[in-house]
């Protein structure tokens, strides 16, 4: 399966970005994950785009979105909510079928972050009928470099819990399509 993990973070040295190409790398050869941390290169929604032709970022990031059996979002928490450029690259999908179908699941890279948690859930069983929100992984990986992050998450016992993750998600995106 080829699933797309959205880093929620516009940070360059993200812990939810060096997380997700952890996962990426373990994912291999048995899953394609490929990652997006792109969501601070697109433009501010506006409903009047809608029906229109869509700036490329975003059309590029919706053909991203299409192209996957799943979605896995990690997310910083900000102020104690979803981070702006998350929100914004939802409120981009919201009048486009694309998410809709999708299967989508969550990581989490900090013991930290209940509040914005508990929003990006309500928010996207919302957009998505296909919002698993019991199919959950959680690290705690903050204050940790990219290297420490990959490095921690090769661990046998934390790749394991990584590749059964994604097997579940992998059985249960298949099963929606039968």
């Amino acid at each position: 399966m080829n699933f797309l993990a959205i880093s929620g973070s516009a940070r360059a040295t993200s812990t939810n970005t060096a997380m997700l190409n952890a996962v990426s790398d373990i994912a291999a050869p048995d899953h394609t994950v490929t990652v997006f941390s792109g969501v601070a290169d697109l433009p501010v929604f506006s409903p009047d785009f809608e029906g229109g032709a869509l700036p490329a970022t975003v059309e590029a990031f919706a053909k991203m979105i299409r192209d996957s059996d799943g979605l896995i979002i990690a997310s910083p928490e900000y102020v104690r909510a979803i981070p702006g450029g998350l929100k914004n690259a939802i409120d981009w999908l919201v009048s486009r079928d694309e998410i809709i179908v999708k299967p989508i699941v969550l990581l989490h890279a900090s013991h930290r972050g209940d509040d914005m948690l508990a929003q990006l859930r309500l928010v996207l069983a919302t957009v998505s009928g296909r919002f698993m929100p019991d199919l959950f992984l959680r690290f705690s990986l903050m204050n940790l470099s990219a290297r420490d992050i990959a490095q921690t998450l090769q661990d046998p016992t934390f790749a394991q819990q990584i590749k059964a993750f994604l097997n579940d998600f992998e059985t249960r995106c298949a099963s929606q399509y039968t």
